[in-house]
């Protein structure tokens, strides 16, 4: 049976009032899950970043063991040719072996000053790396004290939620497809999610733009459905959402 332009009004004015039941709960919880999602990133990042540096830690370690044992390999050639010195037949020789014995300490030298390098690296990195795992902590707090008050809000709201949204679900139903994609794609332009609304003090309720008295009469009609001018917003009279809230 085809609905009169009154019963879909009350349909969409019935749905309207469940969703603002819903919006209302979800505005309890606030900006809570979204703080949480981004602590979450937070810590996920962070522990990433930790992770990197230890790697990089690590293998500055690794680094200066490397130059370590060269220098030692470097310390038992300078020993063994300064005995070969000994044994030297001749200005060539000697001056091959002493220019070994140059080459080896040079090779030490650098390995030092690598060491030293790495060291004031690893100095560098541990700060950060120290700042790194004092903010993880922190964020790992905030995180812990926000999930248990989104959940403590979710507990308290929840049962609530679903049994609105069920409703909602049941509403839907009495309103046609088009009209509903119309009332969808309204509540999802408008900031507070109103897509149908009252007049009220001769304006509507949702911009609050005068409405001109006849377009009022109009409205008081229910003969069609009637937007707001300024907003697009479906308008009801302020009986129609008080029969519909009562009904």
């Amino acid at each position: 049976m085809e609905q009169t332009v009154e019963q879909k009004l009350k349909a969409l004015y019935e749905l309207q009032t469940i969703h603002t039941k819903i919006d209302r709960i979800r505005q309890v919880r606030g900006e809570l899950p979204m703080e949480v999602a981004d602590l979450e990133d937070d810590v996920a990042q962070l522990e990433t970043r930790i992770q990197k540096i230890k790697a990089e830690l690590d293998d500055l370690e690794d680094d200066i063991v490397t130059r370590k044992n060269l220098i030692k390999d470097a310390q038992a050639n300078i020993k063994k040719y300064e005995g070969q010195l000994s044994d030297v037949k001749n200005n060539r020789e000697y001056e091959a072996i002493s220019k070994e014995v140059e080459i080896q300490g040079l090779d030490i030298q650098v390995s030092e000053k690598k060491i030293r390098e790495f060291e004031y690296e690893i100095g560098n990195k541990t700060q950060i790396y120290e700042k790194a795992a004092a903010d993880l902590e922190s964020r790992k707090s905030d995180l812990d004290a926000k999930k248990a008050e989104l959940g403590t809000i979710t507990a308290e709201t929840q049962k609530e939620e679903e049994e609105l949204t069920s409703q909602a679900e049941k509403a839907k139903e009495n309103i046609e497809p088009r009209l509903l994609t119309a009332y969808s794609r309204l509540r999802g332009n408008a900031k507070n999610g109103l897509a149908v609304v009252t007049i009220q003090r001769d304006s509507c309720s949702g911009c609050f733009n005068q409405i001109p008295p006849q377009r009022q009469s109009d409205i008081r009609q229910r003969k069609k459905i009637i937007v707001c001018e300024h907003c697009g917003r479906i308008l009801v009279d302020e009986q129609t959402a008080l029969e519909t809230e009562t009904a």
